[in-house]
Order: C-alpha cells, then sequence, then structure tokens
C-alpha cells in the first residue's frame, strides 16, 4: 500500500509581498508629508526671495525722487545775480524832486533894513543848503526871544497875501518881509531880542538867527509886527 504523502512546506514568496506594499506605502507617505510640509513652512530658496521682496530697481524708484527734479528745487541764484531778499531794509531811495524843504536842509538869515514911512523892514531869508531842489510855500513862522529863549512879545501879524510855492534849486533862497514900527515914533514898549526864531512852512523845528537890529516892540501900541509870504529871492 502506498504511503500518502505528506503536505508540502508553505512557499516563502507570498510572505514578501505585503512587506513589499508596506515600503511603497511608506514612500508614498514620505512624499505626502513632504508636499504638506512644503505647503505649511514658508519657502527659503532663490524664487520665494524674488517673489517675498520688490526688485530693487522699482524700490528705488519709489521712495526717492529722480536726480535732476532735486537739483532743481536746492539749486542757487546764479552768481552775480543775487536775491532780492538780501536788499538791506534800511536802505530808502533818495527824496523825491521838488518836495517841501525841511528845517535842517535850510540856513536862516536876516536880511538888511530897509527903514521907510516910519517902519522897519528886515527880509528873512531861508536858504536851500542840501543837495536836492526843494519847495517853501506860505508864511514862515517867527518870534522874537531873549537869551533864555523866551519869547518877547505876540506872533507877528500875517499881511493878506495869496501865497505861491517857491522852488528853491540848492544854493537858492525865498524871503518874507518883516515889518514894525519904529519904537521911538509908535511910543510902544520895547525889548532887545537875543535872536530870531525862524520855522519853515510846514514845519516843527526853528532855526535861531542871532539878532542885531536893536530894540522891538513887544506891547503896547503900534507894537504890531507883521510878516508877509515867501518870495523868491534875498530881499536885498
Amino acid at each position: 500500500m502506498a504511503r500518502p504523502s505528506s503536505p508540502s512546506p508553505p512557499s516563502s514568496r507570498p510572505s514578501a509581498r505585503p512587506s513589499a506594499r508596506r515600503a511603497a506605502l511608506a514612500v508614498a507617505l514620505s512624499a505626502l508629508g513632504a508636499l504638506t510640509a512644503c505647503d505649511r513652512g514658508p519657502a527659503t530658496g532663490p524664487a520665494a526671495t524674488a517673489v517675498s521682496a520688490p526688485s530693487a530697481a522699482r524700490t528705488s524708484v519709489v521712495s526717492a525722487p529722480p536726480a535732476a527734479e532735486t537739483s532743481v528745487v536746492a539749486s542757487a541764484p546764479p552768481a552775480g545775480k543775487p536775491s532780492a531778499t538780501i536788499t538791506p531794509s534800511d536802505t530808502r531811495p533818495p527824496a523825491p524832486h521838488g518836495t517841501r524843504c525841511r528845517t535842517f536842509e535850510l540856513r536862516a538869515s536876516v536880511g538888511r533894513d530897509d527903514p521907510g514911512a516910519g517902519q522897519e523892514n528886515h527880509p528873512v531869508v531861508l536858504t536851500n543848503t542840501s543837495a536836492r531842489t526843494c519847495t517853501v510855500y506860505g508864511f514862515p513862522g517867527a518870534a522874537f526871544v531873549d537869551a533864555s529863549g523866551r519869547q518877547l512879545g505876540p506872533d507877528p501879524r500875517r499881511e493878506p497875501e495869496s501865497p505861491a510855492r517857491v522852488t528853491l534849486a540848492p544854493g537858492r533862497s525865498a524871503w518874507a518881509g518883516l515889518s514894525y514900527a519904529r519904537p521911538e515914533i509908535s511910543g510902544a514898549r520895547t525889548a532887545t531880542p537875543a535872536a530870531l526864531l525862524v520855522t519853515p512852512p510846514d514845519e516843527r523845528e526853528p532855526l535861531r538867527v542871532p539878532w542885531t537890529a536893536g530894540e522891538v516892540p513887544v506891547g503896547g501900541n503900534e507894537s504890531t509886527v507883521s510878516l508877509t509870504v515867501l518870495r523868491p529871492g534875498s530881499g536885498g
């Protein structure tokens, strides 16, 4: 009787297939993990640098104006042509031609007496001592004063005359007539002035002229002193 054959031992090949599958699965999972890590973390390669930061040329255009525009704004005026703002503030133009004469531009004097009909007549002269042409108009002021500067007698009476503007070139003069009755004839109270103060028209500062013509009436009857308007010349 034949011996039944014993079963064959199990083959080792089927057991190798699950191991291969597991290795392939591990490789796939590793690749998937790598892709996931790329999605979660920031890029560090050269391509990421180009994406995350603007180019150097674009940054320079945005952050600063062109060099040519800066130089125009900061440029200085050409040499030899100073800006108008550096003109000194105390620079004043010369006095306009033909304006009125000021006290400091004039010299006052009293001319020679021209007596007549019981009157003493003195020309009061204003001379332009400045380098410009100026004008006088109307009556000068006049007052007799003593040595202390106290006025003697009232202000002179103005004659009823129409004034005219007198133009004085440098060195030229205008005069007004100062008249009063002789004290020895009129019997008026008298005094001997030390000076005659002469104030140019429309001015406040007087010019002091020494008085050498003796006594003048300062009070009482016939003590009026009269004054005329200014006219061209020196009255001589």
